[in-house]
C-alpha cells in the first residue's frame, strides 16, 4: 500500500548509489546474492535474541534489494533470470525473519510465527500466480513498473513487510501480537488479490476471444 510514495523518494537515491556502484564494477546479481547472505544471518542473530544486529542485518539487506534493481536499470541489464532470483531469495528471507523470532522463544513465539509463515503462503502464492497469468495475457505494471514481474499490489507490501521487521526487533517482547496484527493484514491483502485478479484475468481472457472472434470473422470475407 506504501510502496508507491516510498519509491517517489527512495528512488532517485538509489539511482545515485547504483550510478557509483555501477562504476567500481558492482553487478546486480552480486548485490541480490550478497545481501541475500547478510540477510540470512538475521535467522541465528534472532534465534539467539541479539535484536540489535538482527535488525542490522535485516536493513542492509533491503537496502541491497532496492540497490540490485537500481543497478540493473543503470545498465540497462534487466533481465527475467535476475528478477526470478530476486524475488525467490526475498521470500527465503522473510520466512527466515519469521522462523528467527519462533526460534529466539519457541513457548511464546512459535504459533504466531507460524501464522505469519500461514499468511505470507497466500501473499506470495497470489503475488506469483498472478505474475505468470499477467505475462501470458500481456499485461503491463503500471503503478510498479520497476518490478520484474507484474505487481499486484494490497495492503501488505515491502514497505510494510520492512516495517513490521523493525518493529518486531525493536519490540520482540510483543512479537506474538504484532505478528498476528500482520498475518491478519496478510491474509485481508491475499483476499483483494485474489478477487482483483481473478476479475483482472476474466476480463483480459474476454477481451482476449472477442478479438479472435473478431479476427475469425474477418478472415471469413477474404477471397480464396
Amino acid at each position: 500500500m506504501l510502496d508507491k510514495w516510498t519509491n517517489a523518494w527512495v528512488a532517485p537515491v538509489l539511482t545515485r548509489c547504483a550510478t557509483g556502484l555501477g562504476r567500481r564494477g558492482v553487478t546486480p546479481t552480486q548485490l541480490t546474492v550478497g545481501g541475500f547472505a547478510i540477510g540470512m544471518l538475521a535467522l541465528p542473530l534472532l534465534a539467539y535474541q541479539a535484536y540489535g544486529l538482527a535488525l542490522v542485518a535485516i536493513v542492509l539487506n533491503r537496502m541491497c534489494d532496492g540497490l540490485d534493481g537500481a543497478l540493473a536499470r543503470h545498465l540497462q541489464c534487466q533481465s527475467d533470470a535476475g528478477g526470478f532470483l530476486d524475488i525467490v531469495l526475498d521470500f527465503v528471507f522473510y520466512a527466515a525473519v519469521v522462523l528467527g523470532f519462533a526460534l529466539a522463544d519457541p513457548v511464546q513465539n512459535a504459533l504466531p510465527a507460524a501464522f505469519l509463515l500461514f499468511a505470507f503462503m497466500g501473499t506470495g502464492a497470489s503475488f506469483l500466480a498472478f505474475a505468470i497469468a499477467a505475462t501470458r495475457h500481456g499485461l503491463e505494471r503500471p503503478h510498479f513498473e520497476h518490478k520484474a514481474f507484474y505487481y499486484l499490489d494490497g495492503l501488505t507490501e515491502g514497505t510494510e513487510t520492512i516495517i513490521a521487521f523493525v518493529v518486531f526487533c525493536l519490540w520482540p517482547a510483543y512479537f506474538p501480537w504484532w505478528a498476528v496484527f500482520f498475518a491478519l493484514a496478510c491474509l485481508l491483502t491475499t483476499a483483494t488479490r485474489v478477487g482483483g485478479g481473478y476479475r483482472a484475468l476474466v476480463k483480459a481472457e474476454g477481451a482476449s476471444e472477442g478479438l479472435f472472434e473478431k479476427g475469425a470473422d474477418s478472415s471469413k470475407g477474404e477471397p480464396e
